[in-house]
């Protein structure tokens, strides 16, 4: 495999892994590291910088003008003809479960072109697992081909999630949504790094994953692994340009057309009626906690290309 692969994923490989290395030096002594917080339950180290900017150097050596859209440092633009080459990075996805010794965490580095993901790793630097994936050429483990799971019984299905941690989230609305899907599957899981989790619906490790309040850097590189393992990603009504909308839904297509019909009437962009009928059955919020699940729950939308 390592002898076809396209230069850009090559170069993207050598980042991912420069970022893993600081990462796993840092895991040897974590309670070291200095942690700061960009809201509550949202944290930072100088870790995820440090990895960032290693990741950003290797990139920008090799492609001096390619655009950058990074968690840490923001977007800054390409240049030239090749200004339509962005890289979307995720130094360190699962920052909450690092800093406490989780060993549930993954490097995320996409590149977008023209508004289209076209080559995708992901690096968990705690197994040394490198999942990647060229556009069109299928998406692998390490040396290994992988492909979504064959399953075709919601019930049967072992799923991942992300539970809301920020003020602000629709807390209550997605857990109408978490009793619902529960009981309808075999296990719901919650490890903690949604770029990962997506990797895992890639290789088949589980059936589904879905979440709300996700963000670009989030879920890029997790997207193209997934459709180039069989499997469909979009919002939770079943959309593919889904990619600044804020919730994702990802699974096998025969299991992803059974979760649209739980997760799309949940979404932000689900008909009227469908919303109406969820917030009836919500608990009635108490205080000013932020919880009640109001159109102000979600983000607005920005339209990308089709993914």
């Amino acid at each position: 495999m390592s002898s076809s692969l396209h230069p850009m994923l090559n170069v993207a490989i050598k980042a991912a892994r420069a970022a893993g290395a600081i990462i796993n030096r840092a895991a040897l002594d974590v309670e070291t590291v200095r942690v700061s917080t960009k809201q509550t339950n949202d944290f930072v180290t100088e870790i995820d910088h440090a990895a960032e900017a290693a990741i950003i150097e290797t990139l920008l050596t090799a492609y001096p003008d390619h655009g950058i859209w990074a968690e840490e440092s923001g977007r800054r633009e390409g240049k030239g003809r090749d200004k339509n080459h962005v890289w979307i990075i995720d130094p360190l996805d699962g920052t909450t479960n690092f800093i406490h010794g989780f060993p549930v965490y993954c490097v995320s580095i996409a590149l977008m072109v023209n508004g289209r993901i076209e080559q995708a790793v992901i690096y968990d630097p705690t197994r040394n697992d490198l999942f990647c994936a060229t556009r069109g050429r299928g998406a692998y483990l390490n040396d290994r081909r992988i492909r979504v799971a064959k399953r075709n019984s919601l019930r049967e299905c072992l799923l991942s999630t992300g539970f809301p941690f920020r003020p602000g989230d629709a807390f209550q609305t997605y857990m109408q949504l978490f009793a619902e899907v529960m009981p309808k599957c075999a296990g719901l899981r919650r490890p903690g790094s949604a770029a990962l989790d997506l990797a895992y619906v890639a290789a088949g490790f589980s059936d589904g994953f879905f979440e709300m309040g996700l963000s670009p850097w989030d879920v890029a590189a997790g997207a193209l692994l997934v459709t180039e393992a069989g499997g469909l990603i979009g919002n939770f009504t079943g959309e593919a340009d889904f990619l600044e909308q804020r919730e994702c839904l990802a699974a096998n297509p025969r299991i992803y057309g059974q979760l649209v019909g739980i997760t799309g009437k949940y979404s932000k962009f689900a008909s009227a009626g469908d919303k109406a009928s969820v917030r009836q059955s919500l608990p009635k919020p108490t205080g000013d906690s932020g919880d009640k699940p109001a159109d102000d729950d979600f983000p607005p939308t920005v339209h990308v290309a089709p993914f």
